[in-house]
Formats: C-alpha cells, structure tokens, sequence
C-alpha cells in the first residue's frame, strides 16, 4: 500500500461561549486543519491539528506549508507502521511537531483500517471501557463560573478546570475557586488553571489563600523553576502542561516535585507516536495524566480517545471531548459524553467518518 494523495482543508470551528485565559488570551473561532491521506488500496487516513493563538509556538496557518515541505518524504511511501515514516519526516523537516501531529494520526487511522483493528488495539489494548472527563470553565465572573460548575455537575462531570487570571486579580481568583468548590462540593476534583499567566508571588498568593479547598493549581507560571517554587510554597498539587511539552520536560518535572499530574496534548508532542511514549513514562513516574490535544473537533477528539483507552485507570486523571466545545461537528458519528465519561469510537482505524459536506472545498491538494 502506498500513498497516493494529500489533501487538506480549513474548517473555522467557533466556541460555543468566547473562552477567557490569563494573560489576556481569549478563544473564539480558530482554524482546523483537517488532512486525509489516500492510497492506492484504496484506504483513507484522517488527520487534524487546530492551534490555539497565544498557547504554543504554532498556528494554523503553518500546517499547510510545513506538510507541503514534508510530503516528498510521504508520497509513494507504504503508511503501515507510523513511528517509521514520522521519524523519515523529523530527518526533513526539524521541529513543527503541530503539523506533524495531523499527519501522524492520519498514519495512525490508516494502519489501523488496513489491520481491520481500532486504533487503541494498535496502542496498547483496551484498557478501560471509558473514561474520566473534565470540564473546562472559562474565567468570567465567579457567580457564573459557579453556575457553569452546576450545569456541568448535573450532567454527570466530577473534575473541573477552573480558568483563573483573566482581570489580573488574585483575590477574584481565590473566590473563583471557592464558589466553585462550593458548587460542586467535596469529592469532586477541582484545580485553577493560569496557562502560564501568573507570577510566582501571585500565584503564592492564591494557593496559600486556596489551600483548605482541596484543590489542585495548573500551569501557573511560565516555567518549571517558578512551577515547582509555586508548589513548595503553598503545599498544593500541581499539574503540568505547557511545560510537558516533551521527554526531559517531564523528566525535569518530576525531577522538581511539581507534576503531580501532566497534560499530554498531541500538537506539542507531535502526535500519537511520541504521546505513547510519553504515557508509559507518566505512567513510570507514577504521573497522573490528562491527555487530550490543544483544540479541535472530532477527528482529535477520536484520535486522542483512543490513546487514553489504552492508559491503564492508575495513570489516566481524565480526557477531553474537544468536540463538545465547538461547533460544527465535522463526523456525525463521534462519540459524545455521557454521565461525565466518554468511550472511544468502535470501528476499524479511528472509528470515525468525516462528513464531507461540512469540510466543502479543499484548501490544499498534494500529488
């Protein structure tokens, strides 16, 4: 079987509510980019990577031009087996781990559809029927975030991201936190989240003020160092994501006593190929794990889905079901969650099937 075609489309995908970070980063409606690889058996692969502004070194606008540069490496080239043909392209092309990531589930899916296997059978087996999600509350004024906490807690959720640091005011982050651990009450798993937005004195601030709440802190600063000084600080558990971004970030993570648990997103690792690797070393160092991609619809959703299927529960904090939060749904046949859990797509590959009509005309076709 060989590659025959790469054809790439962008779909605008919109919030269902404008999304409020730290540090002033907001999102509304950002471009995925959707690839599919054909071949000549006859077999099709899917792909998508959608980056966020302001979140990592990449944007949509770079998937295009970077597999354009890649696609001598892929074209004519057998997809079965991904991590091979993936370490061919980081021969070519160094770094633009983002546009790598779409290509490498689009192997994935295709190596998955030709063993007539679901991908998760490809990355380990099932190693549970579903699992854990969290769901994401922008930072907006604490009342509503509490509401939101509500709405989301009757619908079945038990973990809750907390978004802090949007008006720069460390006291409103603290009453964010309480209200919502007010919300949902004991038990549930709640952690503030400042996508790197908060100084280290601030962040003190708040997680010494925070820590009775039995609540976990996320990637409040910009580095490991400042991370595992927050930690030490205030004594509260921490997560790791922008900085986990790759093999030594977690190492060095752990090494600093401040990943209790680390966010593995496909763009920043480059796909499944890397992420496998970086879950069995979470799962080594006894990390907790989120794994989940930076934005997306479905065809992410299903792709990192699959990975966390086949993460044994001691290691798996939750997952994400990206698609939730945007619209429009690009395969009618995707999962969705229920009672707070979600299991992966059925079916050879990645389960899914990308409807046409939403992806219109192609942007972008490679023979």
């Amino acid at each position: 079987m060989k590659i025959t075609l790469i054809t790439l489309w962008h779909v605008p995908l919109t919030s269902h509510e404008t999304y409020y970070m730290a540090g002033g980063k907001t999102c509304d409606t950002t471009t995925s980019v959707v690839v599919r690889l054909d071949t000549d058996a006859g077999l099709s692969g899917w792909g998508e990577v959608c980056p966020i502004p302001h979140y990592l070194p990449a944007y949509a606008d770079g998937v295009i031009p970077a597999i354009t540069e890649m696609a001598p490496v892929l074209l004519g080239e057998d997809p079965i087996g991904p991590e091979a043909l993936i370490e061919r392209m980081n021969t070519h092309l160094q770094g633009h781990l983002y546009a790598k990531s779409a290509v490498d589930t689009a192997l994935w899916d295709l190596t998955g559809k030709a063993a007539d296997l679901p991908v998760y059978a490809l990355l380990g087996g099932r190693a549970v029927a579903d699992m854990p999600l969290y769901h994401s509350i922008t930072c907006v004024a604490p009342d509503d975030m509490a509401e939101m906490a509500k709405d989301a807690y009757a619908l079945g959720m038990r973990q809750f991201q907390v978004k802090l640091g949007a008006d720069d005011n460390w006291q409103n982050d603290v009453e964010r936190l309480h209200k919502v651990r007010e919300a949902v009450g004991p038990g549930p798993l709640v952690y503030g989240d400042w996508n790197c937005g908060a100084d280290r004195l601030t962040a003190t601030r708040v997680g010494r003020a925070a820590r009775h709440l039995d609540v976990m802190l996320e990637q409040p600063c910009a580095t490991i160092d400042e991370c595992a000084a927050v930690r030490n600080a205030c004594g509260l558990p921490m997560k790791l994501d922008e900085n986990a971004h790759d093999i030594a970030s977690l190492l060095e993570g752990h090494r600093q006593g401040c990943m209790d648990a680390a966010a593995l997103k496909l763009s920043k690792f480059g796909g499944l190929s890397t992420m496998r690797r970086a879950r069995d070393l979470c799962l080594t160092l006894g990390t907790q794990m989120c794994i989940e991609d930076t934005w997306g619809s479905d065809i992410t959703t299903a792709a990192l889905l699959h990975l966390a299927a086949s993460t044994p529960a001691r290691g798996l904090m939750n997952t994400c079901d990206l698609s939730h939060y945007v619209g429009p749904r690009l395969a009618h046949d995707a999962p969705t969650r229920t009672d707070g859990r979600i299991a992966p797509p059925e079916g050879p590959g990645l389960g899914i099937t990308p409807d046409m009509d939403v992806l219109g005309t192609p942007l972008c076709i490679l023979d």
